[in-house]
């Protein structure tokens, strides 16, 4: 599915290939990922947004999880260029939308928001877990970056 956004970006509801994936990722800012750790997690994607302009993937992001009660939100990236034009707000726009209409009664939804980020998360009714859960996460290897 296609739709079109102003200022010529076209919505996309697709799983990004794993070098737009890992594109996006290191010249947004976020963690370096292996092509093989790619490759594997977005096998396991249950639904993707990515923004296009001019052909190009400018921003994307992911909902990933067991399919039944727990998921995450992950990889709400926009590369730099393209920031501050709201496309991050669109990418969540679109997730919450399936979220919304797609996830089971009773699924808890949960991310990790980067610096200010949680700001525009708190948008779409995220709220900070602290002090009832703290978030906790572990890294095997950084990936080397290409």
């Amino acid at each position: 599915m296609n739709t079109t956004t102003p200022d010529v970006y076209t919505v996309q509801l697709a799983t990004p290939s794993v070098e737009t994936y890992r594109h996006l990722r290191s010249a947004s800012g976020l963690s370096a990922k292996s092509e093989e750790a790619a490759r594997r997690g977005l096998s396991g994607t249950l639904f993707a947004v990515q923004i296009q302009h001019q052909g190009d993937t400018v921003a994307m992001g992911r909902l990933i999880g067991d399919g039944g009660c727990f998921y995450q939100v992950t990889d709400i990236a926009v590369l730099p260029a393209h920031q501050g034009r709201g496309l991050g707000k669109r990418v969540m726009r679109e997730i919450m939308t399936h979220i919304e209409t797609e996830l089971p009664e009773s699924a808890y939804i949960s991310l990790i928001a980067d610096g200010q980020a949680h700001e525009l998360y708190a948008q779409f009714g995220f709220k900070l877990t602290a002090p009832r859960s703290v978030g906790m996460a572990m890294l095997i290897r950084p990936a080397a970056t290409d």
